[in-house]
């Protein structure tokens, strides 16, 4: 077993002992000299039913295989057995935590919590997603392996992660109630109608860090801000920000689901939080609104069927049977956030770069449609929709159009872009045609080719 910076560790094999369940062992020597699937060197066997050696509670990790012992073939659990807590040093860094709280709030961070880096179940949980296909064209989420899931692969001597959140919503959900009705206005995602929020959110994690480093001294570390392969909603419930909800976003009981969150990854052996309890309940509200049914179940999310990656990850076509249930949303979808109970405490931001610009907050379809790269890029500037480029938007618009009301607005805004030079564009423009004649297509609602429940 690997050692992992920051944590005292002995490995140990507990012999799996018939109809015996016993909360405590304790470790001595083994003359173990193979495991399969594991490295060859001296490991320590437990004894059921006695406290462990250094007092240290037992952390039973996965099953790994079988220990080759005094020629017997004995079936055993690879266990870590790991003093998390590190006492001294939590105690000679508890009022550094607290000041960095503080400086958190100074830096206009709703709350910060910090987590150690194991997330053995969080790992095993994408491995299955990505096997299933789920991730849709997000290739990158296979090629950067288990660093995601590895803190200290991506950062080596990683211990800790300080986790923050950031609070952006900037309406009402009223409002943005009445945008998502309003068939001929274009709904762009509540996070995306101000400033990007990435170079922000590195900036203040940067200045936090170097707050720390005056106060502790110089230490490892790096900041980020959904800039790298990082687990950070798992993280921030580790953290004790919150929860995974059933549509896999992290909740708060007091600020709901509309927050950013950043990282910052550090060898310092910082005290730990207390992970923060579930309160989703019985309550499904998220599960039955989603428009796509992309959320196939709690904590089930598959990306191929998100009107989030459909409109902003995606950078082909969106497939035809998609499209109709997408109503008006161009850019990300907010649906199971508007609808989740916890979003009623959810506080307005009073950040001034995540305040709505007019010309996105409510704007019509066709007025969007009609502007040029030129203007695009223009009225995007700094902003999250230049994520999707121009084509891209083009591309969401209209399949918004295709949906909306027939008028001849509509289609005379679509006729303008019949000879684009790009073909996909052309080609969600004729569809969107053909629905504002009233001309029959293919895309009556049902499952997306490749997708599964």
């Amino acid at each position: 077993l690997e050692r992992q910076a920051g944590h005292h560790i002995t490995s140990a094999a507990i012999v799996a002992a018939a109809g015996t369940d016993q909360p405590t062992l304790a470790s001595r020597p083994c003359g173990a000299d193979r495991v399969e699937g594991g490295a060859s060197r001296p490991f320590h066997e437990g004894a059921a039913g006695q406290s462990a050696g250094s007092g240290a509670p037992v952390d039973f990790g996965q099953f790994i295989g079988t220990i080759q012992h005094s020629g017997k073939r004995i079936h055993a659990i690879i266990i870590r057995m790991d003093s998390q807590a590190e006492s001294p040093a939590g105690d000679r860094y508890t009022p550094l935590v607290k000041q960095m709280r503080a400086w958190a709030r100074e830096l206009g961070f709703d709350a910060l919590g910090i987590a150690d880096i194991e997330l053995g179940q969080q790992e095993a949980h994408l491995e299955r997603w990505l096997e299933a296909g789920r991730h849709g064209g997000m290739e990158w989420m296979q090629r950067h392996g288990n660093r995601r899931s590895r803190p200290a692969k991506l950062l080596p001597g990683t211990r800790r992660v300080i986790s923050v959140r950031k609070g952006y919503l900037s309406t009402t959900q009223s409002e943005a109630l009445a945008t998502l009705a309003d068939p001929d206005r274009a709904y762009i995602a509540r996070y995306a109608l101000g400033r990007d929020y990435h170079k922000l959110i590195r900036k203040r994690l940067q200045k936090l860090a170097d707050r720390i480093s005056a106060a502790a001294g110089e230490h490892g570390y790096r900041v980020f801000s959904d800039s790298a392969p990082v687990l950070e909603k798992p993280l921030a419930a580790k953290a004790g920000l919150g929860w995974i909800g059933k549509h896999t976003l992290a909740l708060d009981r007091h600020d709901g689901s509309w927050f950013f969150l950043g990282e910052i990854y550090t060898d310092l052996p910082l005290p730990i939080d207390a992970p923060a309890d579930a309160h989703c309940g019985s309550c499904t509200r998220c599960i039955e609104v989603c428009p796509t049914g992309a959320i196939t179940g709690p904590y089930q999310l598959d990306a191929r069927r998100c009107i989030a990656y459909l409109t902003i990850e995606n950078k082909g076509p969106i497939p035809e049977p998609l499209r109709p249930l997408m109503g008006n949303r161009v850019f990300g979808c907010d649906d199971c956030q508007l609808v989740c109970p916890w979003n009623r405490h959810a506080k307005l931001s009073r950040e001034a770069a995540f305040m709505p610009r007019e010309n996105l907050r409510s704007a019509a379809l066709v007025e969007l449609f009609l502007w040029s790269e030129e203007r695009f890029l223009k009225e995007t500037e700094g902003n999250p929709l230049r994520r999707v480029g121009h084509k891209g938007f083009l591309r969401n618009l209209a399949v918004a159009l295709g949906n909306a009301p027939r008028s001849a607005q509509a289609r005379a805004a679509l006729e303008s872009r019949l000879d684009d030079d790009s073909g996909m564009l052309r080609e969600h423009v004729s569809w969107a045609l053909a629905r504002q004649r009233g001309e029959k297509t293919d895309s009556a609602p049902k499952p997306c080719q490749g997708a599964s429940d």
